[in-house]
């Protein structure tokens, strides 16, 4: 076993996913604080994205701004995974509790993270015939992310990798649950809130008449 520093173990995790996972299961390590980092810079990762790519290669109409879309594919699907995860995995008798998914699963990103970083600094740089370059990074961000957080799951719930990929697509389908039960939420919570300001309304005029 290693020690490592809170960062070291990151690190560890990043670049060692088999054992690196495992040791930080064993060692009872990570930071929920870098975590919640980890998802900032996701967040401020997509914003770039979107605002900084060279324009040869953004299909975002960048003068119009909105950052609710941003928040809702960063902040917002992270944590439907984690609770989605930890919902299923709770069936299927897994042993990672909500605080270590949320690190676990936070540490898997950091590829992504980084390459899309990348990727936009690159295509401020290269021309439209080498965008290979960054359309490799892209994918070598996400597929190093993908790799952690198969690894990332199956070590903290102690599965085979067979039961990780089960718990994986069940999740995927627990965070569309989430999100389709969410959105019925808000409707009819703005639908509540339209009646009850049309009554206000009502009530008011006819008061003052």
């Amino acid at each position: 076993m290693y020690e490592f520093t809170p960062v070291g173990w990151l690190k560890h995790c990043v670049f060692h996913p088999v054992e690196g996972f495992e040791d930080l299961r064993w060692k009872k390590q990570g930071s929920m604080k870098i975590s919640m980092l980890i998802v900032l810079f996701l967040f401020i990762a997509m914003v770039v994205d979107r605002q900084l790519t060279g324009f040869q290669f953004n299909d975002s109409y960048v003068k119009v701004f909105n950052v609710v879309p941003l928040i809702v594919q960063s902040v917002v699907y992270f944590f439907t995974w984690v609770l989605g995860n930890w919902a299923i995995c709770t069936l299927l008798d897994g042993e990672g509790t909500l605080k270590k998914i949320c690190i676990y699963s936070a540490y898997s990103l950091v590829p992504y993270i980084v390459c899309t970083f990348i990727a936009v600094i690159f295509s401020n740089v290269l021309v439209q015939d080498e965008s290979i370059w960054i359309t490799a990074i892209q994918y070598l961000g996400i597929g190093w992310s993908v790799i952690l957080m198969v690894q990332a799951m199956r070590a903290v719930h102690q599965y085979s990798f067979g039961k990780t990929l089960a718990s994986i697509i069940g999740t995927i389908i627990a965070m569309l649950l989430i999100l389709f039960l969410a959105i019925l939420l808000l409707s009819l919570f703005q639908q509540v809130y339209v009646f009850g300001y049309s009554v206000y309304t009502e009530i008011m005029y006819r008061i003052r008449g």
